[in-house]
């Protein structure tokens, strides 16, 4: 374990809350008090993390949703972070960029160039805004479908593509949203027409429990798209840089979208940064002759977070990595077979399901109190979400594995 950050800037944990309380966020701060989930992150490295005030120390299988894949402060990230400081900065999104440039040469390689234009952002919300808005300026309709209890993000398009819990408090929802069930060819059938600009879905939703989808699921939703005339939206926010075993999630559908979106792991843990790939015909709206600049982030793609992304690819793209990946995951599979809940498994992209949700809240306590901790998925609250790092070695899946084996003994 590294020394970590600076010494806490609250002496005490009862003065932090009490300053949390009154300028940060008092319900938040209510509702993790009930849950008994008052963790303040203090030195974290690798797979760990310990709390700063009672030396608590836990395996991180949360990751922040995959945040931090590669383990906190993963020393090649940091390194190369620490390397361009004083060199570089965040750049000014007006001028040609070698850092920008050859990070997007690389994520679209990722997909053999099949979307060969990226767009860079600083949060999820934000380039799933700009996927909907591709998507809207390349067919000249309006409508976007989506699945209900779904997640892609607190801003605006992306919020009104997203479960009605985070948008209805802020009045009415923007016109020309439709949701469907996940997994239900027959109601996106009905959903899609010749209105729809774009299908937008996460290639397993993460916040409605980890459901994998059908087989065929993602092809029948391709030839619709197809054949009316929509834009196919994949949200790899979660799922994507090696989570499930491929670069991406939708790599086991056999099917290339017309827009992806990634973040969160992309930035190492070190620097926010989001990529949206686009082909050429949904990036040239963003990129007409008439206005190239009808679209701009001033913060995405800062310089010195296509330092931390590359760094990121050079890790999740050496030879073996995603073979581990997979490795690992049938090793849990084996191991987590005999334990009291439905194992719901993608890579290591994975869901701990229970009979209710005071079972999985009961559970992750039990978890917590083994030193591992990961969190219910916010709209299927009976489901754990279980991310562990990608990083894991052979003693440290051992380990994790008893410590959960452990937890329901």
């Amino acid at each position: 374990m590294s020394q970590g950050p600076p010494s806490q800037p609250y002496e005490s944990f009862d003065e932090l809350v009490a300053e949390f309380r009154e300028h940060v966020a008092p319900n938040k701060l209510a509702y993790y008090q009930r849950m008994g989930l008052q963790l303040v992150m203090g030195r974290r490295q690798g797979i760990w993390f310990e709390d700063a005030y009672t030396g608590l120390r836990l395996i991180n299988c949360h990751c922040n949703g995959g945040v931090f894949s590669l383990g906190h402060c993963n020393p090649r990230v940091t390194a190369a972070v620490a390397d361009a400081l004083g060199t570089l900065d965040i750049g000014n999104h007006h001028f040609v960029s070698g850092q920008r440039t050859q990070l997007a040469a690389r994520l679209s390689a990722t997909l053999d160039d099949a979307l060969p234009r990226v767009v860079f952002g600083v949060s999820g919300g934000e380039a799933i805004d700009v996927a909907i808005k591709a998507a809207r300026g390349a067919t000249g309709r309006l409508k976007v479908v989506s699945v209900l209890g779904g997640y892609h993000g607190h801003t605006g398009l992306a919020l009104a593509a997203g479960d009605a819990a985070f948008r209805d408090p802020f009045g009415p929802n923007l016109p020309g949203f439709a949701q469907v069930p996940f997994n239900d060819v027959g109601a996106m059938e009905a959903a899609i027409d010749d209105e729809t600009a774009a299908v937008l879905l996460e290639a397993v939703p993460a916040t409605l429990g980890m459901p994998i989808p059908d087989a065929g699921y993602f092809l029948a939703i391709r030839k619709l798209c197809d054949e009316r005339g929509a834009r196919l939206l994949v949200d790899e926010v979660q799922t994507g840089l090696g989570r499930t075993g491929r670069w991406w999630g939708i790599q086991h559908e056999g099917v290339t979208p017309d827009a992806l979106i990634t973040g969160k792991g992309l930035s190492g843990g070190i620097y926010p940064i989001t990529a949206t790939l686009l082909t050429c015909e949904m990036h040239e709206v963003l990129d007409s002759e008439a206005n190239p600049f009808v679209h701009i982030s001033t913060y995405g793609g800062a310089e010195l977070g296509c330092v931390a992304a590359q760094a990121v690819l050079d890790i999740v793209g050496e030879p073996g990595f995603l073979d581990r990946v997979g490795d690992l995951s049938d090793r849990f599979e084996v191991a987590f077979a005999p334990l009291p809940f439905e194992l719901r498994r993608r890579g290591l992209f994975m869901g701990l399901r229970f009979g209710s949700e005071p079972e999985a809240l009961g559970s992750l306590l039990r978890l917590m109190q083994q030193g591992v901790f990961c969190f219910p998925a916010g709209n299927d609250r009976s489901v754990l979400q279980f991310l562990p790092p990608l990083i894991l070695s052979d003693e440290e899946a051992d380990d994790l594995i008893a410590r959960v084996a452990k937890a329901f003994s």
